[in-house]
């Protein structure tokens, strides 16, 4: 067999495995800027999940609330309309990475990911609740007694 074919492969092995790692771990791991790219995008996939499961969360636990179902639901879209315009605006060139340099998906993915989790927190409320006495709460329910 080719040792350069054995080498890519080898290669590839090593990143896919850095790629499944934690987050942190894998960029404590990554020491080149495919490595970085690979994490990004494991991170990224990572806070996409996160959210897809708190927004599960969030609909079945208010599913015999239709109004507020119909309405998050229209608010969710809208976020990721949003979420794309703000990528756009990020990186106006995305159809030409070369633009941005070997950096891009990367800078890409982990943006991404920011936004995500910026999104998963506002998500998170209507699981988590306000403290009780917040009067502008309007649908979020308030903590029970028996959550921190």
């Amino acid at each position: 067999m080719n040792h350069n074919l054995i080498a890519c492969l080898l290669a590839f092995t090593t990143l896919q495995a850095l790629a499944t790692e934690t987050s942190q771990s894998c960029f404590d791991h990554a020491e080149t800027q495919l490595a970085i790219s690979l994490c990004s995008s494991a991170d990224n996939q990572t806070a996409d999940q996160e959210l897809n499961s708190v927004y599960q969360a969030v609909l079945n636990k208010h599913a015999n609330d239709k109004k507020f179902i119909e309405n998050i639901k229209l608010a969710q879209r809208a976020w990721l309309k949003w979420r794309d315009a703000e990528m756009a605006a990020i990186y106006p060139e995305q159809k030409q990475a070369e633009f941005y340099g070997s950096s891009f998906a990367g800078c890409w993915s982990g943006q991404l990911a920011t936004l995500t989790r910026e999104r998963t927190l506002q998500l998170r409320k209507w699981l988590d609740g306000v403290e009780e006495g917040d009067i502008c709460a309007g649908s979020i329910p308030f903590k029970t007694s028996d959550q921190p």
